[in-house]
């Protein structure tokens, strides 16, 4: 036997079917307040203000990396060229040294003849007696 106070299975799922259609025309009395629908646009707007702004931070971020790329182009191309004129000083400098060691390695070789013709000279007088 059924307890008289409790309810049967038909209005136990009356009482849920009635909450559930409460439930929904709470939903779409919300769907239908102008409050609602402003605070929408205003998200809205919000939300695409902040696309713009991320879309204008791109911009400035891929100016940025272009002029960069820019300057670091241009500062390869100085180094390069700072790098061909000090290998060209270098090569230069070392030329003048090469012609210099060769003057003097010249001049020794010429005192070192003298001076052996000057001791070849002074044995023949010795030899001779003239």
């Amino acid at each position: 036997m059924g307890n008289y106070n409790s309810p049967d299975f038909q209005e136990r799922r009356d009482t849920a079917a009635a909450a559930k259609r409460a439930l929904l025309q709470k939903f779409l009395a919300a769907a239908e307040d102008p409050k609602i629908a402003q605070r929408q646009a205003e998200r809205a707007a919000i939300n695409e203000a902040r696309l713009i702004r991320k879309a204008e931070r791109e911009a400035a971020r891929l100016q940025r990396e272009t002029e960069l790329a820019k300057e670091l182009a241009t500062a390869v191309k100085r180094d390069a060229q700072a790098r061909l004129e000090a290998e060209k000083a270098a090569t230069l400098l070392a030329a003048q040294n090469a012609e210099r060691e060769a003057a003097i390695a010249g001049e020794k070789k010429a005192e070192r003849d003298a001076r052996y013709a000057a001791r070849k000279a002074a044995k023949k007088v010795r030899r001779r007696g003239y």
